[in-house]
């Protein structure tokens, strides 16, 4: 024998199997929300830290071949470590928290190269803008060939051209 609610009544529906289950799962939005927010804020972070490591990766490349060129257009070992330098600071304007510049002029002569080392150690704060700890050195080499037209003084100080630098200027 069934039984009936009275007849004035309202009249709840029957739970079926599935809204039983579905029961149990109040609040697994909130749950869902509060650990995928945060791991979706980690990515963002990390792939924004990842584009200032490489961009500052690459102002570094830039930084060494400018110096480089800057050198190979120098007239003197001196002048082309000096310029080197000069190019490298002025590129990098205080974006490394350590700077060393590292001028190869061994091979400085008509037709020669001039080879450039740029090391810039640059800060987590410097990267991030936050006060993380922690530093990333980023290294680049760059060479550039001297011009076999161009006059160029021979000897560290400087000195008088050499006869062969007399026929070809």
């Amino acid at each position: 024998m069934t039984s009936h609610p009275p007849t004035g009544a309202p009249r709840r529906p029957r739970r079926t199997a599935a809204a039983e289950r579905l029961r149990g799962d109040r609040g697994t939005v909130a749950v869902e929300l509060a650990i995928g927010v945060p791991m979706l804020v980690l990515v963002v972070l990390i792939a924004a830290a990842s584009f200032v490591m490489a961009r500052a990766n690459l102002d570094v490349n830039a930084a060494a071949s400018a110096a480089a060129r800057a050198a190979s257009l120098a007239r003197s070992a001196d002048a082309a470590r000096s310029d080197a330098t000069e190019a490298a600071e002025a590129n990098l304007d205080g974006a490394c928290a350590s700077l060393a510049i590292d001028v190869d002029t061994g091979g400085f002569r008509r037709g020669g190269t001039v080879r450039v080392t740029v090391s810039c150690t640059v800060t987590a704060r410097g990267l991030t803008g936050i006060g993380l700890p922690g530093s990333t050195t980023f290294t680049a080499t760059a060479t550039s060939p001297i011009d076999v037209y161009r006059h160029i003084a021979v000897g560290s100080a400087g000195g008088a051209p050499s006869q062969e630098d007399h026929r070809h200027a």
